[in-house]
């Protein structure tokens, strides 16, 4: 079928338009009402860049976007129909949700914190948690401090790379430890190369982990090494937080001690030891020495908790980001291997069931750049792989052993 006069006009103006930067080898066209409307294959005239920024500018105007891939040994320009007008964002949701996961993040530091008495009455003891909100406070600023500068980070990322990005969503999440299932921002447009969806991605865990650690260092000041009971006593539970690399390595700094410190090591070899408890939160250190956590120290733990989740290397979390900027499609191999060892874990944790369960289902997509033959520089590369090794230092295999006797 032969374009009517006004398309070979248009395709005349897209042909014109796309050899200021490319070297044309070959063209296919789409067929009439695609989204897809043509792709040009050749070498680019200057870096992929430069190209890529003067290309959108000039088809702006025509109401198209570009965009990169590469194809072998060859550039590929595809021109998609359309330009990404993100629709504009309610800042009244994000300042509800805030509000809500304020006091509902209050309120389980007040759980977490209450001295008081107990009452088997629901009314009465959630009454008493309620006149003694105020002991939730240090909680809440702390954690929402570490949850803010983490979203924050991305926001600014964004922004700076005049990327459409919508404010935070805190996710309330009442009567759970720590109040909140933390909060999320959502890119409005793809993210233009892989550049900058590196920035995006790692300025999130590492604006959170710059509050996280100090805060964790003033709460471990606050709180106080205690004995551990030779066996669990009855009618009464316990509840051990699990621990990361970079968790033990502080408790150590702060205290002098790697925490929990066991009784006795049975003659097994200390090394040996840790490395089975980091992985399996086993053996029970039962007459030996814990901390006990000011609430403070317990925000910043949640802050790394939080931290290790999203850098889960799957999908759109961050850490999804990080693999995928360096390993590009390649990344989607990886997700069988984290099903398999996060159903492993599942053994030690049932929590990672449900994270192998959500990535299953939603964790296969990635946030797929405009531009994929612009690569990483050496130091976003070398960042990327900083941003690999955090996750392995803050990951926690056991995140919470709760015993009860």
């Amino acid at each position: 079928m032969l374009p009517t006069p006004e398309e070979s006009i248009q395709n005349n103006q897209f042909n014109i338009v796309v050899s200021r930067v490319l070297s044309i080898e070959d063209i296919t066209w789409g067929e009439p009402k695609q989204k897809h409307l043509v792709r040009y294959r050749g070498k680019l005239l200057t870096d992929s860049v430069i190209a890529f920024d003067q290309l959108s500018k000039d088809l702006q105007p025509l109401g198209v976007t570009p965009q990169f891939r590469m194809e072998q040994d060859s550039h590929s320009i595809t021109l998609l129909s359309g330009v990404f007008k993100p629709s504009p964002s309610n800042p009244w949701i994000n300042l509800a949700l805030f509000i809500i996961t304020l006091f509902s993040v209050i309120f389980a530091g007040a759980l977490y914190a209450y001295q008081g008495p107990i009452s088997t009455d629901t009314i009465q003891m959630f009454q008493l948690l309620l006149s003694s909100l105020i002991t939730g406070v240090p909680f809440a600023v702390s954690l929402l401090a570490i949850l803010l500068a983490h979203e924050f980070g991305h926001y600014l990322a964004a922004r700076y790379h005049k990327t459409n990005v919508t404010l935070p969503y805190f996710i309330p999440f009442p009567l759970s430890p720590f109040g909140t299932m933390g909060a999320f921002i959502q890119l409005k447009e793809p993210p233009k190369n892989k550049r900058i969806l590196l920035d995006i991605g790692i300025a999130g865990p590492l604006a959170g982990l710059v509050v996280a650690i100090p805060v964790l260092f003033i709460g471990l000041s606050l709180s106080q090494v205690n004995k551990l009971p030779l066996f669990p006593a009855t009618d009464q539970g316990l509840s051990l937080e699990g621990n990361s690399i970079l968790y033990l390595f502080i408790k150590f700094v702060a205290l002098g001690k790697l925490l929990p410190a066991p009784f006795s090591y049975g003659g097994t070899n200390p090394l040996l030891y840790w490395l089975g408890y980091w992985l399996t939160g086993q053996p029970l250190p039962w007459g030996g020495i814990d901390v006990t956590l000011h609430p403070i120290a317990w925000a910043g733990w949640a802050g790394l908790l939080v931290t290790a989740l999203n850098l889960v290397p799957a999908g759109q979390l961050d850490g999804g980001h990080l693999l995928y900027v360096l390993l590009g499609n390649k990344a989607r191999r990886f997700i069988p291997v984290i099903l398999v060892i996060l159903l492993l874990l599942g053994v030690v944790w049932s929590g990672w069931w449900l994270w192998a369960v959500l990535i299953f289902v939603f964790g296969r997509t990635y946030a797929e750049p405009l531009d994929q033959i612009t690569e990483l520089d050496p130091k976003r590369r070398g960042l990327a792989i900083l941003g690999i090794i955090l996750f392995f230092l803050v990951f926690t295999p056991v995140p919470l052993t709760v015993i009860i006797g």
